[in-house]
């Protein structure tokens, strides 16, 4: 999560905790919250880290995306430089994340009157649409599509890992199960080399 005072914390505390507060405290470096979830039948323990949007701690969040295995681009939808500012945290992302990391863009304090919006919707998802990835509008505010944000994320990024895991599974090499071209008595002698 990025870009400052867009509502990135906001987001979080009401997903994690389900309250919302209007005083506002800026993010220093990097806070955390832990929430779980049922999907799919699976109860799944989230790890979600709230990094600071600010310039200056840049060089310290940064750290924090190798290890990222979702990440969800935030902008406030009332702020049309938060919603420029984007293009340069998917560079970044691509700099220091891994190849495979789930991104989902999100503008939130959708609940602001229309007068006050200065990135309509369709800017969003034609974003989105541009790199290939989710799009949704939140509030942090009303509760706004937050559920909804955070179960995506982490379907998107259970569902990359058993594509990932059904891949690797016929390269596994497995051990003591005897190789069947070879015939039964070279299994024999296989599986007896260690004694019985």
């Amino acid at each position: 999560m990025f870009l400052a005072g867009v509502g990135k914390s906001c987001l979080l505390l009401r997903f994690s905790d389900g309250s919302f507060t209007t005083s506002f405290i800026t993010t220093i470096g990097i806070d955390f919250k832990i929430r779980t979830i049922e999907l799919d039948g699976r109860r799944i323990k989230l790890q979600i880290w709230d990094t600071a949007g600010q310039e200056r701690f840049r060089t310290i969040t940064t750290a924090y995306y190798r290890g990222a295995m979702g990440i969800l681009l935030v902008y406030d939808v009332t702020d049309e430089s938060s919603f420029n500012n984007i293009r340069n945290w998917i560079r970044n992302i691509e700099q220091h994340a891994s190849d495979n990391v789930n991104k989902i863009l999100v503008g939130n304090k959708a609940d602001m009157d229309e007068s006050k919006r200065a990135v309509p919707t369709s800017k969003g998802q034609a974003l989105a649409d541009e790199y290939g990835i989710k799009f949704f509008e939140t509030s942090a505010k009303t509760n706004l599509n937050v559920e909804e944000v955070f179960f995506s994320i982490a379907r998107d990024i259970k569902q990359r890992l058993a594509d990932t895991d059904s891949r690797a599974e016929p390269q596994t090499i497995r051990i003591n199960q005897p190789d069947q071209a070879a015939g039964t008595a070279q299994a024999a002698q296989k599986s007896a080399c260690c004694g019985s």
